[in-house]
């Protein structure tokens, strides 16, 4: 129980030191303190710029583009119903769901316009800030290793599923910096926004929980 609380307490710490930080950046992103910041962070990434490394991050934001995390997204809810994991279906579902609102009412709110994109790349439609691919990959791999770690039984293997969610996020972050369509503040803003998401889903998620909890003990029922 002083575990879970502790749990409670530091997701909820966390989400609201995310919540200001993008409301911080948001701010300063506005007001164009971040240019400094973006230029120094985008030039010290293209320096490692080689026809290997761009083939590896043409690859990467290919795999958090909505072209291939839509598919995978409802090829795991599908997963999910078909397994009768309702739970989790509903978790996810709102997980994903509500990423994809937030990140379309963010960018229309701070309407930023794209960067200069780096290879001859096409400048992407949608508007800057946060970056897409940043959120909705942070949502969808955290959130499947969320669903998916307490269910193995060895440290080393939550560990393993944890690095490989973590390494993914953080390399589709970083290609989108490296490929030039997004500034570094838009994925940082990108992550922020997914912490706030995820740790709002858990919280409601455990609030639920507990209610059920408490109805079924009242009728004399325990749920294991």
């Amino acid at each position: 129980m002083r575990y879970e609380r502790f749990a409670l307490v530091l997701g909820f710490l966390l989400a609201l030191s995310a919540l200001l930080f993008f409301g911080w950046l948001a701010e300063e992103m506005m007001e164009g303190d971040t240019a400094r910041f973006d230029s120094t962070i985008t030039s010290a990434v293209h320096e490692h710029a080689t026809a290997r490394l761009t083939t590896a991050m043409k690859a990467l934001t290919m795999l958090g583009s909505s072209v291939v995390m839509t598919p995978l997204a409802i090829l795991t809810l599908a997963l999910c119903y078909f397994r009768r994991e309702f739970h989790a279906l509903k978790t996810l579902a709102a997980t994903f769901g509500g990423a994809l609102l937030l990140e379309f009412s963010l960018k229309l709110a701070f309407h930023r316009p794209r960067p200069a994109p780096f290879f001859d790349l096409p400048t992407p439609a949608t508007f800057s800030f946060p970056s897409g691919h940043a959120l909705f990959s942070f949502c969808f791999f955290a959130g499947l290793a969320a669903l998916l770690s307490p269910r193995l039984a060895s440290q080393k293997a939550k560990l393993g599923l944890w690095s490989i969610a973590i390494a993914l996020i953080l390399g589709i972050g970083l290609s989108r910096i490296y490929l030039g369509v997004h500034y570094p503040s838009d994925v940082l803003a990108g992550y922020a926004a997914a912490i706030v998401w995820v740790a709002t889903v858990k919280f409601v998620n455990e609030l639920h929980l507990k209610n059920v909890e408490g109805e079924w003990s009242a009728a004399g029922f325990t749920l294991k």
